[in-house]
């Protein structure tokens, strides 16, 4: 079976858990995951094609693709989860990230790991702060599946009870939306140098017309 991004379990009781946020803005001791055992059956399903779906490992946060997914009955991964109460937050170091099943890593040392590989700190690889910008990071080419690699663009800020708020969660919609824009934007400008898009020649007038 090939490595899978995203997977975890618990380090005090062995549940499974799926992570959508690997580190938080203002503090990268925690984390936020989906508990999976409490899901229902239809949603469960949704999520863990979701996880080994290209872009689910393709994504550096599962939780960006979450808010791009829809459940079976019409309604948003990411905002459902989070109002049913089960995206949580726990410990970095209280979660071990599973691959497969011959290996497994904390969650805390892997987020170490990534910040060493792009020279920057933990705490860079979240948000910063309340306005929506992420942080700015080196060109280091990211770690492959096989090597646990996510980075963390964008989170969402949790309160202190480990719920995520509504006004919180919308900052992070819209947050998300902007870069996804940009994003958007400069790939136009890409597709534009390599190919110019031919303008369609204005329809010439007729005698009658004239």
């Amino acid at each position: 079976m090939a490595a899978l991004k995203h997977v975890g379990r618990m380090a005090h009781n062995q549940r499974r858990v799926i992570v959508a946020y690997k580190v938080l803005p203002g503090d990268p001791d925690h984390c936020v995951v989906v508990t999976t055992e409490n899901l229902e059956a239809g949603d469960h399903d949704s999520l863990i094609k979701l996880v080994e779906s290209a872009s689910g490992q393709q994504a550096d946060d599962l939780a960006t693709v979450m808010m791009r997914t829809q459940l079976s009955d019409g309604s948003n991964m990411l905002a459902r989860f989070h109002t049913t109460g089960k995206m949580i937050k726990v410990k970095t170091a209280d979660v071990e990230m599973i691959p497969n099943q011959n290996s497994s890593i904390k969650l805390s040392e892997l987020n170490e790991a990534i910040a060493a590989q792009r020279g920057v700190t933990v705490n860079d690889l979240a948000v910063t702060g309340n306005d929506g910008k992420t942080v700015q990071q080196s060109s280091a080419p990211a770690m492959t599946a096989s090597e646990m690699a996510a980075a963390a663009p964008s989170v969402a800020p949790v309160a202190d009870d480990g719920v995520i708020t509504d006004e919180t969660l919308a900052k992070k919609f819209r947050s998300d939306a902007d870069r996804l824009s940009k994003e958007a934007a400069e790939l136009r400008r890409q597709a534009e140098e390599l190919v110019p898009t031919k303008k369609k020649a204005a329809p010439k007038k007729t005698a009658a017309s004239a």
